[in-house]
């Protein structure tokens, strides 16, 4: 059942468990899934790559507090004087037996969930209302959802009915050997760059009195990389590229960059 897409190069991806091998047991047993972890740890990429692997279209969606149910599945357009139905990235998933990532989903409203359930259970459904269709899901297709349970609050959490309908993954930042191989992997920077941009992450995600709604990111590290691997001056990269997208306050934005400097030994 494997879908071959030969014609396509992977996108990158350092696995670093066996996260390669549930999402494919899971995709063969039509089974949804839900990765949680950190902001830039690599779900979304992750996914990317799990897509190419299966040689199945992916349909993502960014999810926001104005995502609504018409968003996901669909609604009528007017155009040219007469109602058109257009087919919203769920449906368009469901119909082409791909894939549809719901990144971040807990920051939709918590009645566009309601339309996941059915697709998420063994009916593997898509009721469409405004046109009386029932799509049954194809066996090729696949829900994939995705949050940060560390920065959900009591009005963002997910719904325990809803969690229990998903296989689930559990990410986290990637060991220091394995996110210099990302580093080389994604960047193409040298091995000694990788290295001071990996230590500077453990440096900076072992600050326990830093006043940081989120830790440093793999993602955040690819950038600085590349920025400096096109001639950036190192501090001037990390300043861009790390610490200001960290925090807005400008004594822990220095403290920051203290530690920074140290590494690059400056």
């Amino acid at each position: 059942m494997k879908l071959e897409n030969p014609g396509t190069e992977l996108p990158f991806y350092q696995a670093s468990s066996d996260e390669i091998s549930v999402f494919e047991h899971a995709w063969k047993n039509r089974l949804p899934l839900l990765i949680k972890g950190p902001t830039g740890c690599g779900k979304t990429r992750f996914v990317v790559h799990m897509a190419a692997r299966l040689g199945l279209p992916l349909y993502t969606v960014a999810c926001h507090d104005d995502l609504t149910a018409a968003d996901l599945v669909g609604r009528h357009l007017i155009g040219d004087g007469e109602t058109t139905w257009c087919d919203g990235p769920l449906t368009r998933a469901v119909r082409e037996g791909g894939i549809c990532y719901l990144d971040e989903v807990v920051e939709a409203r918590k009645d566009t969930t309601v339309v996941l359930h059915p697709l998420a259970d063994d009916r593997r459904i898509l009721p469409i209302d405004r046109t009386g269709e029932l799509l049954q899901a194809p066996p090729t297709f696949m829900l994939v959802v995705s949050y940060n349970p560390g920065y959900q609050n009591l009005l963002k959490g997910m719904k325990p009915s809803t969690r229990q309908r998903f296989v689930s993954l559990r990410f986290d930042f990637p060991s220091a050997a394995q996110e210099k191989q990302i580093l080389l992997g994604e960047a193409g920077c040298e091995p000694d760059l990788a290295t001071r941009l990996v230590n500077i992450a453990q440096s900076l995600r072992s600050l326990k009195d830093q006043d940081l709604e989120e830790a440093v990111s793999t993602r955040l590290l690819v950038y600085a990389a590349l920025l400096i691997r096109d001639g950036m001056p190192p501090l001037t990269a990390c300043r861009a590229a790390i610490v200001e997208s960290l925090t807005d306050d400008q004594e822990v934005a220095e403290a920051l960059m203290e530690v920074i400097s140290a590494t690059f030994g400056h």
